[in-house]
Order: structure tokens, then sequence, then C-alpha cells
């Protein structure tokens, strides 16, 4: 029987990657995303694939969504938590609160609001599998992005919680916390940064991978294969884990 997975954010960057990746293995897929520019490109590309427009910070659209999805796909297996946004680039004491609410709202409260649905559902059928984004800010902290982040720690927090919780009932989770990925969200992280510090975007770019053991970004499609393992029966006992995908990230200072 295939995989139903649902994955958000996944228009286009790694969850695009990812919901490529699912389809691709013959995994029945739904996708969200709430650029409408970017859930149109894919459509054309993916016309098998369902694609929903969502604010997944909103509760009422989640659950619209998770409606949609479910008698769409006939049940869930995968529920792939991607959403986020950079936040601000700046110092603390720079940031309005705002938009360290708006940050963990996108970063951290769409994977609660998608998890909380997502429970049920899977320890019904005694089985299931989330894999929540995070990021190696998660492991080592980031200056200047205070508000992203204390949402990723939050994610890793939030991932180890609901293994304990759901394991019992054969439902695995587990986060991914990605190293710099190609793509135009790195890109804006970049020149935000670069914009802080009054230097070059090539400055920055070299500094993110520079302290890397594998000294080069990491493509979406890399985060995409860990999707596919985390959800495969190879990964069977693999529960409430942070798992980089970065090259082996040394530190995180990039100055």
């Amino acid at each position: 029987m295939p995989q139903r997975v649902m994955i958000t954010a996944a228009a286009a960057g790694i969850g695009r990657a990812v919901a490529k990746a699912f389809y691709d293995e013959g995994a029945k897929v739904h996708i969200c995303d709430v650029n409408e520019a970017a859930l149109a490109a894919f459509r054309e590309e993916f016309p098998e694939i369902a694609a929903t427009h969502v604010n997944v910070a909103n509760e009422a659209e989640v659950d619209a969504w998770f409606d949609e999805a479910l008698e769409d796909l006939g049940g869930l297996d995968v529920l792939v938590n991607n959403a986020g946004i950079k936040g601000p680039t700046a110092p603390i004491d720079d940031v309005e609160y705002a938009d360290w609410k708006e940050c963990l709202a996108i970063c951290l409260d769409s994977h609660f609001l998608c998890a909380r649905r997502a429970a049920p559902v899977m320890k019904a059928q005694g089985s299931g599998n989330i894999i929540n984004l995070s990021s190696t800010a998660g492991q080592y902290g980031f200056g200047n992005r205070t508000p992203y982040a204390a949402a990723k720690w939050a994610v890793i927090g939030l991932t180890k919680s609901l293994a304990i919780e759901l394991g019992p009932h054969g439902v695995r989770c587990n986060a991914i916390c990605p190293g710099a990925v190609r793509g135009d969200r790195i890109n804006r992280v970049i020149q935000g940064e670069a914009d802080v510090r009054g230097v070059a975007f090539d400055v920055i770019a070299r500094e993110m991978t520079w302290s890397q053991s594998i000294p080069r970004f990491v493509e979406p499609e890399e985060i995409a294969d860990m999707c596919l393992f985390l959800s495969s029966p190879a990964a069977k006992m693999v529960n409430g884990q942070d798992i980089a995908v970065d090259g082996h990230l040394e530190t995180m200072h990039i100055r």
C-alpha cells in the first residue's frame, strides 16, 4: 500500500524536494503552502499531487487542510512539518516583538497544530511517522537570529516529547536539522546577515560553510533523502532523534 504523506510549505525549496521524492517513490502526497505563485507552479509541474493554500500558523486553516487531506489520502502515514521562515536578522535589542511572535508562530506553532491533528489518526492505526524540520540553529544557537534559533530549539523539544508520548502507540517522531541548504531561503539569510554586519554577500556565503567538514551547501534533495529514510522500515527503531544533515558543522559561529 502506498504511503500517505502530508507536507507543509512544500511548493518550493526543501518541501518541494521532499514532495517529489515521496511521489517518485509511489506515495500519495498532499502538500500545502501559503505562496500562491509557488503553488501555481507546483500544480503545473505535479498535477497529480494535491496542493492547498494554507497559512499553517492559523489553527482554522490547518484544521480545514487536515479534513481535506485526510479524506483525499484515506489516512496518514507520514507528516513532514517543513514550514518555517528566517525571521528577523538583528541584535536582540532591535528585534520587534511582532517579528518574534511571527517567527515562532510559523516555525513552531505550525508544527504543534499539525502534530495535534496527526497524532490521533496515527495512534488509532498503530503506526505513523512525524518528521519535524528543525535546524543546526536549534543545536548551536545563531547570533542575530534569536527568534529563529529559539523556535528551532523548541522544535527539538517538541519532537523528543512527542516521541515519548507517541512511541508506545507505534508512532515515531524525529527532527531533521539541516545546515545551510542551497536555495532562495539561505540567500535571504545570507543577505540579512551581510546587511547587519555591513559586509559583502560573498563573505557571509563563504563563512556559512567554512566550518563544515564537508565544506559545501546542502542540496534540498539530501534533506528529502533523510525524510525517505526516516519513513522507511530501515528506520523503525529511530525515534526522538535530532539528526543533522549539514556535512558535519563544527561550529555555528560564522564570524
